[in-house]
């Protein structure tokens, strides 16, 4: 199976039904389509005023973190193809289906120069704000916390995407805890797609719980930092098949020139 963004799934329609990477659903015609939280639990942004959801021309799109006032992280294969007044930024909004929290438009947009596609690697874009978000900022890691990415870490990641394979997606922000993978686990599922220093696996062996369509963008979290962002897989929740993340640690050069 070929993988697929995990971003939105309605704007997948029109790609082959097996591939599967992390966005939200939208009316917008578009290429990739991502996951939302399978297995999980009710999340807030109360509790996690860093989450944000990133709108596609006003429609549903993928997440994002909210990384300093002005900026958010989120994946290079939910901004591929456009330009920065395509999107838009909600924050504080735990259900989407109400108007609570702020709206911020993007003013720039930031896509790393050397991706090719999320199973490539290099998944990663930052946006710019037309203004300050009041909510609190997640912090990346440092680059001497390696740490955070040994085998058996329990690494959270959050977002309103599908809550089981196919569908449906959630309009309340969920959330799920999963391990980190050895390289040799996520090597064994994804073979020469997976690239250890520029990705990092999570899940559980038996499956059951992961990020799915949606989620695409969305954090990847432990000890209070920013370790990964949702980026791939095949399916959602499979066995022996993690989900993908990018592993920011390795992009903290390019990632803190744009904070500047």
């Amino acid at each position: 199976m070929n993988p697929l963004h995990r971003v939105t799934r309605l704007a997948a329609i029109g790609l082959l039904a097996s591939t599967c990477v992390l966005t939200a659903t939208t009316t917008v015609s578009a290429a990739p389509a991502s996951p939302t939280i399978v297995g999980g639990t009710a999340a807030s942004t109360a509790d996690h005023p860093w989450t944000v959801s990133l709108t596609l021309q006003g429609g549903k799109w993928c997440g994002g973190t909210l990384v300093a006032p002005t900026k958010v992280v989120t994946a290079a294969h939910c901004t591929e193809g456009y330009g920065a007044s395509d999107f838009g930024v909600i924050a504080g909004r735990t259900d989407l289906r109400t108007s609570e929290g702020t709206t911020a438009s993007v003013t720039k947009l930031w896509q790393h120069p050397d991706y090719r596609g999320a199973d490539a690697g290099d998944d990663v874009s930052v946006l710019t704000l037309d203004k300050a978000l009041p909510y609190k900022t997640l912090p990346l890691p440092s680059a001497g916390d390696t740490a955070l990415y040994a085998p058996g870490t329990q690494v959270t990641t959050l977002g309103w995407g599908d809550v089981k394979e196919g569908g449906p997606d959630s309009d309340t922000l969920r959330k799920v805890t999963v391990p980190v993978t050895t390289d040799q686990v996520c090597s064994a599922a994804y073979n020469s797609r997976y690239v250890a220093d520029k990705m990092v696996c999570a899940g559980l062996d038996a499956g059951g719980k992961d990020s799915c369509q949606g989620d695409s963008g969305g954090p990847l979290t432990t000890g209070g930092k920013l370790v990964g962002i949702v980026s791939w897989g095949d399916g959602c929740a499979r066995a022996k098949t993690p989900g993908v993340y990018t592993r920011v640690i390795n992009y903290l050069d390019v990632i803190n020139a744009q904070l500047r």
